[in-house]
């Protein structure tokens, strides 16, 4: 068995180093997430994901102690083992990122159809309108498609600062607002509407999880390189010198008494 290069070993060490750190820190925001979404009304639309993340970490994390065992004793089943669970990690990414891409067109008239469904937005259940008016608040917008949505009660997150530099329309319409029925003049309102933000929003995610997984597969794809090169080196047969033959040695120039008594023999027969 061939020497690994002590660069090229190192270098694989620290790679699989930092695979097993993200394995780690991927099944430690799992755990979180699905400790936080436990109890909420949507948990049972994202336990599915959560099992997903449960199983590849953990998958992950256990090819990567394969991995640093099979450098550190030097041997090929853990490497082998480890080269194939990455291809199949590799594998798996490059299926996420394409349905990422195929997603992406998709978001916009799926958030419409899922919002746009549910108008007026007084139609709306207690937690979805809290959401939503916390939403307008951070985005300086109202409505899905224009205040109108909400039709006869614009509520206080609709209403632009005093100070504010978003665009802003005024708006006579009366409102449930104790304050609006004893000051029934016109309000000014955000002018810009939540849906194309929401679905900005959206896409945003989408993009940011498609660079992440392209940094993945890029990571995982390293890992087999370096892992493959190390067991070319590990193949590669060393020659080395037979124990059991005898020792030959070659002069140089040939010794003078040599032929003197080869000579005397000659003579004497």
């Amino acid at each position: 068995m061939g020497e690994v290069n002590v660069v090229l070993k190192r270098s694989y060490a620290c790679v699989i180093s930092l695979i097993g750190v993200i394995a780690i820190l991927a099944l430690g925001f799992t755990l979180f997430g699905h400790g936080t979404l436990f109890n909420h009304e949507k948990a049972d639309h994202a336990i599915k994901g959560f099992y997903i993340m449960y199983g590849f970490s953990s998958a992950t994390l256990l090819f990567a102690i394969v991995g640093a065992f099979g450098v550190c004793k030097e041997k090929k089943w853990p490497l082998i083992v480890f080269a194939v669970g990455m291809i199949l990690g590799c594998l798996y990414f490059i299926v996420t990122e394409i349905f990422l891409l195929v997603t992406v067109p998709q978001v916009k008239k799926a958030i419409e159809d899922e919002y746009l469904g549910m108008l007026p937005l007084s139609n709306f259940n207690e937690s979805d309108l809290l959401e939503f008016h916390d939403l307008q608040r951070e985005y300086h917008c109202c409505g899905l498609t224009s205040f109108q949505d909400w039709e006869n009660s614009v509520p206080e997150s609709c209403e632009c600062g005093q100070d504010s530099t978003d665009s802003c329309v005024d708006n006579s319409r009366p409102s449930n607002d104790i304050q609006d029925i004893l000051d029934p003049g016109p309000r000014r309102i955000y002018a810009k509407p939540c849906l194309p933000l929401m679905i900005q929003q959206e896409s945003w995610f989408i993009h940011l999880a498609l660079g992440i997984t392209m940094g993945f597969i890029s990571l995982w794809m390293l890992s087999v390189g370096l892992c493959i090169a190390i067991l070319c080196q590990m193949n590669r047969k060393v020659k080395a010198p037979n124990v059991g033959s005898p020792k030959v040695s070659y002069l140089p120039e040939p010794k003078a008494r040599t032929y003197s008594i080869l000579n005397e023999a000659l003579e004497e027969a």
